[in-house]
């Protein structure tokens, strides 16, 4: 996050009557100091908003990003992404709300200012243009769904807070108010005491101390014009301020003064044949380093239910192509979901193969060059999702059900309805049906020496006997899936842990029964590891996206949560960090100057990325220089750039954590990483 003091010219304005319908009074002028300012003149005309969509679930996209003060705090599917834009009215530009919001849960914001603003003034000048549900202020933001509201909803005055799924009013009335007529607004905050006012209208007054501090906001459910803002304080609050923001950013250099620097290993040109979030790793030609495999998607729609490869590059992390299958297409590098292709030595001998699925089918191919060993079509297809006579294959899975002691069982889904589980030689073992989710999960729970099977919310045995399915009681998909020991103790049983989209974060011991489940919005991507080494067990971070996209949630071994915070609007694959070779993990949010980072676990940025032009739309983890320590890939469809640590290699025993096999890669995957040491 931006830690300068936000501040702006002064603007000096008088305190007037009712403006005439369609002309907003000015905000009266403040005895205090002006804090932020804005009157939106410096902003282009145009869409404000971005409509970036599922992308940036798991890529950085400069779109997406915070300008001008400003951060578009959530949005939804469809038309939200679109809600915010600078117009003219008149010679002058105004921020407009374009949309009419139904959404329960939801409300287009945009937010400015610092989680450390505590007692002050907000005043803002707005028109609403039809009756929303809600147009208004917005104070003591914590994160998009935690902070204060003031203003109109219906035909009521509220002053509201909002904590998650639950809205507490804590003072209302009814008043009249005028659609296409200005308002001035103003809220003033001092430690517990909560004041709005709309002169003219009425005023409420409370106290609640649920959010002692945070940042401010512009609020509306329907077409409304925000024609300024003006947040002042005290000159003592903002003595206060300036020091505290000082303070944290003593802090924030001590702590990155501690960690090794990311320095430039590789780079790699990837033009014609490059993607975003769709690389895979392993050794493909036995010389026992890591090469890349690059899959090119072409979707068949509708969006992305119907997706396959089009084209699967294998190069050398020093730039050779070693094959290549397929047209390349730099059409063909954008995607928003999972395709199968993998890289895993299937048969055992020490070389690895890439299975991949391609034209309805599921191809064994040799991966030092690329040639077919054997193949099959791919599983019959099922309503809904028999749009071909043959799935075209949404991921690959390899785990152990037979009990071979390695993973030779291959498990293929559709989108979201059926799976299959096949040999190593492609024969079908069983299949199932359930709400899928996007990625499985497989360990073996009971000790049999077979593994059982996670997918959705659903726990299957090994030979497909269905143990639980949760699917009635939790809402959504399941966006990512982890059995783990949390507690990593004696006497410990691993518990299921989901992030389950709009149903939240869920912790389900293994007879299916649910222990802890936090409704804390679209939950996604978690990875759990130990990024707290002070805390007993293992943590767990988890990021939101769809309606509340980027706030990071922290959960302890027992499943509650320690820390949340809301560092910048996009998504990311929070895929953990060896950094130092000691515990402590950090996790990659994404690989932007500004708005990236390497992260710990109170979600503090450590370890910045160099300002050297490196790509920043992608990320990806692994040790690639043998010292145990992880790497970090960074691309975007043009190049690939590998940075590894300032003081690398690093010899000794060194911590070295158990990850999520590379042959079981996801966009989807939920990221473990298991305390381990070096020999």
């Amino acid at each position: 996050m931006d830690t300068t003091l936000m501040t702006a010219p002064a603007v000096c304005l008088l305190a007037l009557p009712l403006a005439p319908a369609g002309e907003p009074p000015p905000v009266p002028a403040a005895a205090e100091v002006l804090l932020f300012g804005d009157d939106f003149q410096r902003l282009d005309v145009g869409l404000f908003s971005a409509p970036v969509g599922a992308h940036t679930e798991y890529h950085f996209l400069p779109e997406a990003a915070p300008r001008g003060g400003w951060t578009v705090a959530c949005f939804r599917p469809g038309a939200s992404q679109r809600a915010w834009q600078v117009v003219l009215e008149g010679n002058r530009k105004v921020m407009a709300q374009t949309v009419e919001n139904t959404a329960r849960g939801f409300h287009p914001l945009l937010v400015a200012g610092d989680p450390l603003w505590r007692d002050y003034r907000l005043e803002v000048t707005f028109v609403p243009q039809v009756r929303p549900a809600a147009a208004g202020a917005v104070f003591r933001y914590r994160n998009n769904r935690c902070y204060c509201f003031f203003g109109f909803r219906g035909d009521r005055l509220v002053l509201t807070r909002v904590h998650h799924h639950e809205e507490r009013i804590l003072r209302e009335q009814a008043c009249a108010w005028e659609t296409g007529r200005g308002y001035a607004l103003r809220v003033t905050v001092q430690g517990r005491r909560l004041r709005g006012e709309v002169p003219g209208v009425g005023a409420l007054e409370a106290e609640d101390d649920a959010y002692p501090a945070g940042r401010v906001g512009l609020l509306a459910d329907g077409p409304t014009r925000f024609h300024q803002i003006r947040v002042t304080t005290t000159p003592a609050e903002k003595q206060r301020l300036a020091e505290e923001l000082a303070g944290r950013q003593r802090e924030l250099d001590g702590l990155r003064a501690a960690y090794p620097r990311p320095v430039l290993w590789k780079k790699v040109r990837t033009g014609g044949f490059g993607v975003g979030r769709n690389l895979r790793f392993g050794d493909l030609d036995g010389n026992g380093r890591k090469d890349i495999l690059i899959g090119q998607v072409v979707h068949h729609g509708p969006g992305d239910q119907y997706s396959e490869l089009s084209c699967l590059t294998a190069m050398t992390f020093d730039g050779e192509v070693l094959w290549q299958i397929g047209t390349p297409d730099p059409a063909h590098d954008k995607l928003t979901n999972d395709v199968g292709f993998q890289i895993h030595d299937l048969d055992r001998d020490g070389r690895n193969e890439v299975v991949y699925c391609m034209n309805q089918e599921i191809v064994v191919a040799d991966g030092a060059t690329g040639k077919t060993r054997y193949k099959a079509p791919t599983p019959a297809s099922k309503p809904p999702a028999n749009r071909y006579p043959h799935i075209l294959g949404d991921c690959l899975f390899f785990c152990d059900l037979r009990g071979r002691g390695h993973p030779q069982d291959v498990v293929i889904k559709d989108r979201y309805w059926h799976f299959w589980v096949l040999t190593d030689q492609l024969q079908p073992l069983w299949e199932a049906s359930c709400r899928t989710g996007h990625y499985p999960f497989a360990a073996d729970v009971d000790g049999d020496g077979h593994d059982e099977l996670a997918v959705g919310y659903a726990l299957f045995d090994h030979d497909g006997t269905l143990l639980w399915d949760l699917e009635d009681r939790i809402n959504d998909h399941a966006d990512g899936i982890a059995i783990v020991d949390f507690a990593e103790k004696p006497g410990s049983a691993p518990r299921v842990f989901y992030a389950a989209s709009d149903g939240g974060a869920v912790l389900v011991d293994l007879a299916g029964n649910i222990l802890r489940r936090h409704r804390i919005g679209h939950v996604q991507n978690p990875a759990i590891a130990d990024f707290r080494p002070d805390l007993p067990g293992l943590e767990t971070v988890s990021i939101n996206f769809w309606g509340n996209q980027g706030i990071l949630h922290f959960f302890d071994a027992q499943g509650g949560i320690y820390h949340d915070c809301e560092p910048n609007p996009f998504g990311s694959m929070c895929l953990p960090v060896n950094w130092t070779g000691q515990p402590g993990e950090l996790f990659v949010h994404n690989p932007n100057v500004r708005w990236g980072g390497m992260f710990d676990g109170w979600g503090r940025c450590v370890v910045p990325f160099p300002d050297d032009g490196h790509p920043d739309m992608c990320n990806a983890v692994l040790d690639l220089t043998g010292d145990c320590r992880d790497e970090i890939v960074v691309w975007d469809p043009h190049q690939l750039w590998v940075y590894t640590q300032s003081d690398s290699p690093r010899t000794g025993r060194l911590y070295c954590p158990r990850r999520n096999p590379l042959y079981n890669t996801s966009n989807y995957q939920a990221t473990v990483s298991l305390p381990d040491w070096s020999e």
